[in-house]
């Protein structure tokens, strides 16, 4: 009998097949644990430009703000109607006063170094100030209208991350 089921086994799974199915599952494994640390995402839309083109591509760092909150000028992912994400940069944190004039931000009255800024705006916001447990986000590409790059004040808990490169 146990000559039989040695041929069976080999018959139904023979030594490279057992090979093949042990490295597939482990594929598998680091599949998922890849994917759960990592988001692809496509930038769609002009709103972060230079740094990010529309259609260019970044992983995102899921874990990135797992045990500390974003800072000022981090660059984060935020969860948008269902599995849409969007691309945007901290400007104030929560208990912040944040203000746009005549294309400067000005956040606590100071006048804030936005390198990363290319383009200008010449628009008026605020003053707002950042209730707890938001922060206030806006994209870098601030030479367009108001309304399509502003995302104002964002809830902490949508917050999923940040852009590895």
């Amino acid at each position: 009998m146990n000559g039989e089921s040695s041929r069976w086994k080999r018959y139904v799974m023979p030594e490279w097949n057992r090979a093949f199915v042990i490295r597939l599952l482990l594929l598998l494994l680091f599949s998922v644990v890849l994917f759960s640390v990592f988001r692809p995402c496509v930038i769609s839309g002009n709103s972060m430009e230079p740094a990010w083109k529309d259609g260019s591509f970044t992983l995102v760092f899921r874990w990135r703000y797992l045990f500390d909150a974003p800072q000022r000028g981090d660059v984060v992912t935020i969860r948008y109607f269902g599995k849409r994400f969007l691309l945007k940069r901290v400007l104030a944190l929560p208990g912040d006063t944040v203000e746009f004039r005549n294309g400067l931000l000005l956040v606590n009255g100071e006048i804030q170094d936005e390198p990363y800024v290319v383009n200008t705006c010449e628009w008026n916001c605020g003053p707002v100030t950042v209730r707890e447990g938001h922060c206030f986000v806006a994209g870098d590409n601030r030479d367009q209208d108001i309304l399509e790059h502003i995302s104002g004040e964002v809830p902490l808990d949508r917050i999923s991350g940040g852009p590895l490169f």
